[in-house]
């Protein structure tokens, strides 16, 4: 079964539709830039309300560990998803200090440019990845584009564990998994009424999509 998180969540509503849904995961972005930017006592609220069974994603752009690391622990979240900037780099040092499960990701706009830096893992850090995530971006806009890559440029890690995302809905969400075949997907926008706010019939569409992709998969 493809892993399905929805991203971008700023209230309890949209979460339990998520939940309600089928979907595996919920994410929280904490980026400031980001329309979707929560505050970790909102982050708080919603994830106390939600089942245990559902992985809760924190969404981090650049930053301190320690700071990361506190939100995640303050929300009660379970993953954190990094994009790494700067002077955050995640190498095996990193992976043997942070104490929680991580998702690296990547704008493919910094792989077009040869920018990417920060992103190095060690055999011994894959116990704490949970895949790698790859989103339509670049350094000022990581993710959340609503835009989608080439997909075709990706095809080599299908073998990986990998999660898709930028500009995916439930039109193309299909194509998407029949090209890189990923471990998982990550939608926001294409499943939005307006920035940070989700359309709960686009919600339950992208993932029914998702599924009915599997079935076919068998």
């Amino acid at each position: 079964m493809t892993w399905v998180k929805i991203c971008g969540i700023t209230n309890l509503e949209d979460a339990l539709v998520a939940v309600e849904a089928g979907a595996d995961a919920v994410g929280f972005v904490f980026y400031e830039k980001s329309p979707r930017c929560v505050s970790v006592e909102t982050a708080r609220d919603i994830v106390k309300k939600l089942p245990e069974g559902v992985e809760k994603v924190g969404v981090f752009v650049g930053g301190p560990s320690e700071g990361i690391a506190d939100a995640i622990r303050r929300c009660g979240l379970t993953i954190a998803q990094i994009y790494p900037r700067g002077s955050l780099a995640l190498t095996d040092e990193f992976f043997k200090d942070f104490p929680f499960r991580v998702i690296p990701a990547i704008s493919t706009g910094l792989i077009a440019q040869d920018e990417i830096s920060g992103f190095h893992l060690e055999n011994s850090a894959h116990e704490k990845v949970v895949a790698a995530l790859i989103d339509s971006g670049n350094s000022d806009c990581p993710g959340g584009t609503g835009e989608t890559f080439d997909w075709r440029m990706m095809a080599g890690l299908a073998d990986g564990k990998l999660v898709v995302a930028g500009g995916l809905k439930a039109e193309n969400v299909g194509q998407a998994i029949r090209t890189l075949n990923p471990w998982g997907v990550d939608v926001a926008s294409g499943v939005e009424a307006s920035p940070g706010k989700k359309d709960p019939e686009k919600v339950r569409a992208f993932v029914r999509a998702v599924r009915e992709i599997d079935l076919k998969a068998g």
